[in-house]
């Protein structure tokens, strides 16, 4: 049985493609329905003040620095979305006077314009934003050295390869309104993909690379950063893939209300705890992998119901 059009971009892959069943489950969860979508391998765990999220997702960041050791360097993949995390991250650094020699970092992603990743003057960079909102801010005697910081920008191969030589102790991430993490979206229904998407084994193959947006990522990345003017919005991005997240020794989604919706936040997390992968919805293959957590903000999750505004 074919599947259905998306009704989004009908060039595409996206979740309006999937089962209707799925849909319909995902749209009758409630907040404590989520929580009990806890399982072996995937936990919810929900924060009642954005102090108490924003802080805690800081913390990760803490908590795998401290890991490092000269002979086993370790360190954390982290997002432009959220951000609040970053400013505290530093203070935390800074108040506590913790070295960071021997830490990591991996930022996520990085906007593409004509082939090339775009220069720190490009006012959506977020090599730029991690910066200047975190790793500039650290006290220099403190800071990790510039090679300890590694961003999809240049040779994606040694990108990717350095999560062979390095712990991520664990990728953190944010959901978009396409359920991606990172750029991981959804492919063009094109070629080989016309009347279904890739397999989960077939998407799992995915490196660190240069990947087309879905137009539903470009609409969103225009909302949350631009004030809705999409033509600034580059429509390629590096992301880090499949293959460095399954590296990753804990995949950690945060989740305050901000940047996809009731429904979306809830389909995801159905999925993953139903262990139904499927590459029209990304973050839906995260059911495979061993060390999953979704952390929401309880009052950002909001209902799925339907009404007037």
């Amino acid at each position: 049985m074919s599947r259905p059009i998306s009704k989004v971009a009908p060039d595409w892959w996206d979740y309006t493609t999937l089962d209707p069943e799925i849909i319909e489950d995902a749209s009758k969860l409630t907040a404590q329905d989520l929580l009990q979508l806890s399982r072996p391998g995937f936990k919810v765990t929900f924060y009642d003040t954005l102090e108490e999220f924003y802080l805690a997702e800081a913390l990760e960041y803490i908590e795998a620095w401290k890991q490092a050791t000269p002979d086993n360097p370790a360190g954390i993949c982290g997002p432009i979305g959220p951000t609040e995390q970053l400013p505290l991250v530093a203070r935390i650094v800074n108040s506590t006077g913790m070295n960071l020699h021997n830490a990591h970092f991996w930022g996520m992603d990085e906007w593409v314009l004509d082939g090339k990743p775009v220069a720190h003057s490009h006012p959506l960079s977020f090599e730029r934003t991690d910066k200047e909102m975190c790793f500039n801010r650290i006290d220099p005697a403190l800071r990790m050295p510039e090679k300890n910081l590694h961003f999809p920008t240049g040779d994606l191969e040694a990108y990717s390869a350095s999560f062979d030589s390095i712990r991520c102790v664990v990728m953190q991430g944010g959901q978009g309104d396409v359920k991606h993490w990172a750029f991981n979206d959804p492919l063009q229904r094109k070629g080989a993909y016309t009347e279904k998407p890739p397999s989960p084994e077939e998407y799992r193959k995915l490196k660190t690379r240069v990947v087309d947006l879905h137009p539903m990522t470009i609409i969103q990345n225009a909302r949350t950063s631009g004030g809705g003017n999409i033509s600034m919005v580059p429509t390629q991005a590096a992301t880090v893939g499949p293959v460095e997240t399954w590296k990753s020794e804990k995949v950690s989604i945060w989740q305050a209300g901000t940047h996809d919706n009731p429904f979306g936040m809830r389909l995801t997390a159905l999925m993953i705890s139903k262990k139904i992968p499927d590459s029209a919805v990304p973050m839906s293959l995260l059911a495979d992998h061993p060390n999953v957590c979704f952390n929401y903000y309880r009052h950002g999750i909001g209902t799925v119901d339907t009404g007037m505004h």
